[in-house]
């Protein structure tokens, strides 16, 4: 007889960030460093806990290989390219706390019409 399958429990959060550290999205693992840097700056915005908490996550590979780091925000569908640490700060400040794009990052938004 086999063991029953433990059903995972994940807290509460608001938004979902999904960082891709594929080894084509950026060079020298600026993915990875900006994906270990968000634990202190969601801690200093407040979005570690409470009703604006985001959890993040690390993406192997969102087959988009140019212009990175690349930022996807769930369940908004907005993606994000060129995250670099200071335009980071900007999705935290704009989008996280005040869901409010940040329009000049934005390469694809769900939902919307390609041009």
């Amino acid at each position: 007889m086999s063991e029953a399958v433990v059903k995972p429990k994940i807290g509460n959060y608001h938004r979902h960030l999904l960082i891709c550290t594929g080894p084509r999205c950026s060079e020298d693992g600026a993915s990875q460093a900006l994906f270990d840097s968000l634990g202190g700056k969601f801690k200093a915005a407040g979005l570690d806990a409470g009703e604006l908490r985001v959890k993040r996550s690390r993406v192997g590979c969102f087959a988009a290989c140019k212009g990175g780091p690349i930022v996807c925000v769930q369940p908004d569908g907005t993606w994000y390219y060129n995250v670099t640490p200071e335009n980071m700060d900007r999705i935290i400040d704009d989008h996280l706390c005040n869901g409010k794009r940040v329009e000049e990052l934005v390469f694809h938004q769900a939902g919307a019409t390609v041009e």
